[in-house]
């Protein structure tokens, strides 16, 4: 039985610390803390067949949820800059995913805690790596979307990244893609994002944004806005009238976005301005 194979196989020795498996024509090594139970010599176990941190090929009851040929989705543990990523299988050995399959730049590789679709692949020389799925892979498990998702509000994982563009998995099962027209930064791989549908395909796939709505926006622009105020002590040296580069530098928002936002706070009794600044509107009542 070959790395990277399921199987069953016999028990042909048993001693304190494990168990030798007859894995024709290898023995193969199966430690006690990768059995589920205990067994004797003739019983006959389940195992995934892989090769350990000391190079020996070896065996666990505990079968990952990936193989050769079996996708699923993982979580990115450790990330070596310029070199690769390591992700979560289940096996004492964490799989490695190399650079080589990650995006050019390095600044839209996955951080710690992102996921990706991938599964394992052999190498010449008897190792298991990680290998991401491919758009044809999405495309056998995805979901058809219909009129029904227009406008419909999305999470999905970013799969593949672009200058031009995002193409995200969502948690429906819809393959998207994002122009990047129609998001603010480019996401990185493996993150989780939200966003809405704005145009279903006729093949079913949809178009995405990750754009705020204009009112969702304007919330978000007058929070950040809050909570400067507040960091400040309840006072912001900028106002509708301060000058659209200060604004930019300062909040990175359009002066237009900026007296939105204002106007927000405004109708919520939050603000008031006094010669170019801007006052959390309770400092004004303790007057």
């Amino acid at each position: 039985m070959g790395i990277g194979e399921v199987g069953s196989l016999e028990i042909i020795r048993s001693f304190e610390d494990g168990y030798i498996l007859d894995g024709k024509p290898e023995e193969i090594f199966l430690h006690k803390n990768e059995a589920t139970q205990n067994f004797m010599v003739g019983d006959t176990v389940q195992v995934f067949v892989y090769r350990d941190h000391q190079g020996r090929i070896a065996a666990t009851m505990h079968i990952p949820k990936i193989r050769p040929g079996v996708y699923g989705w993982t979580e990115v543990i450790k990330v070596l800059p310029e070199r690769g990523v390591f992700v979560r299988t289940g096996l004492t050995k964490d799989l490695f995913i190399g650079a080589s399959d990650l995006p050019a730049h390095s600044k839209v590789w996955p951080m710690v805690g992102d996921r990706l679709y991938c599964t394992m692949k052999i190498t010449n020389q008897g190792n298991l790596i990680g290998k991401l799925a491919t758009e044809q892979i999405f495309d056998a498990i995805r979901v058809d979307a219909d009129e029904r998702a227009f406008n419909l509000d999305i999470d999905g994982i970013v799969v593949r990244t672009r200058k031009i563009g995002t193409h995200i998995f969502t948690t429906e099962g819809f393959y998207g893609f994002v122009h990047e027209s129609e998001r603010q930064f480019e996401p990185r791989l493996g993150q989780m994002m939200s966003g809405r549908v704005i145009d279903v395909k006729v093949n079913g796939t949809v178009n995405l944004s990750l754009i705020p709505r204009g009112y969702e926006k304007q919330d978000a622009d007058a929070q950040k806005i809050w909570a400067y105020i507040e960091e400040r002590n309840g006072a912001m040296p900028y106002s509708d009238k301060s000058r659209p580069e200060d604004i930019y530098e300062k909040f990175h928002m359009s002066k237009a976005a900026f007296k939105r936002a204002l106007g927000h706070l405004y109708k919520e009794r939050k603000i008031f301005q006094v010669d170019g600044w801007t006052y959390d509107m309770r400092l004004k009542k303790e007057e």
